[in-house]
């Protein structure tokens, strides 16, 4: 599980994520992000009942996609927030290391625009 220092805390953050970050798009999943002031990156997992009815069914994505940022975090040392916002609720079936490539991909995406705009 993905430690609390690396977690939104507040509503108030994804808020900001929103309305300041850029997003990329994906068929199964988009990330919103945004630098931050922090020394440190922080994540949350947005998954709309529109998805997937069951909490039960939600929670397992949001454990899943936590777990591959938790592996992935080492290799990346950004200082900026991250919204992950599921769309399809194939998330929960597809392969694990699948789904940990899709995130890595979808962060080293996130580090290259942001690189390419400062």
């Amino acid at each position: 599980m993905l430690s609390q220092k690396y977690r939104f805390h507040s509503r108030g953050g994804v808020r900001h994520a929103y309305q300041k970050g850029k997003t990329i798009r994906t068929p199964l999943m988009s990330l919103v992000y945004v630098p931050n002031t922090r020394h440190f990156q922080r994540f949350s997992v947005v998954i709309s009942k529109k998805v997937l009815r069951s909490a039960v069914g939600r929670n397992r994505i949001r454990r899943r996609v936590y777990e591959a940022i938790r592996l992935e975090l080492p290799e990346f040392s950004a200082e900026q927030d991250c919204v992950f916002v599921i769309y399809n609720k194939s998330v929960s079936t597809m392969p694990f290391r699948e789904l940990r490539r899709f995130i890595h991909d979808l962060l080293q995406r996130s580090l290259i625009e942001t690189h390419n705009q400062e």
